[in-house]
């Protein structure tokens, strides 16, 4: 029952932060600290990000799978921007983002590794299987 109760946070953790980080990137370029006056096309860098979100909505594993891989690429804009846009609020930003990333990979790996063992489980059964059958 704990590890349900733990499951079930990790995939509430996982579609939180998603969203978060989209509304994080949207805020971003077009309120906070965007690149021109008003906002820019950098805001669509948010777009991507709405492709897994039904997928994950859904704990369908093969999205949560490939967006924990995906994600990763707004963890090296939010510490390149972290690092370069030196004591400005989009530093700031940058970090936030990367930390929001975190938190979406952790949850969604987490979320993933019972399924993970479960499949190591069965394809170990298989070849054990298939090796009596010799």
């Amino acid at each position: 029952m704990v590890n349900d109760k733990l499951h079930r946070y990790f995939h509430r953790g996982a579609i939180a932060s998603l969203i978060l980080l989209i509304i994080w990137c949207v805020l971003w370029e077009m309120v906070l600290a965007p690149l021109h006056p008003g906002g820019s096309w950098v805001v669509l860098k948010a777009v991507p990000l709405l492709i897994p979100l039904y997928g994950v909505f859904r704990r369908d594993i093969y999205t949560l799978q490939w967006s924990s891989m995906m994600i990763l690429l707004y963890f090296t804009e939010g510490v390149v921007r972290g690092y370069s846009d030196k004591g400005s609020v989009s530093a700031w930003l940058g970090w936030g983002e990367a930390a929001i990333v975190c938190v979406y990979f952790v949850c969604a790996v987490m979320y993933l590794r019972p399924y993970k063992k479960a499949a190591k489980r069965m394809a170990k059964e298989l070849l054990d299987k298939v090796n009596r059958a010799k």
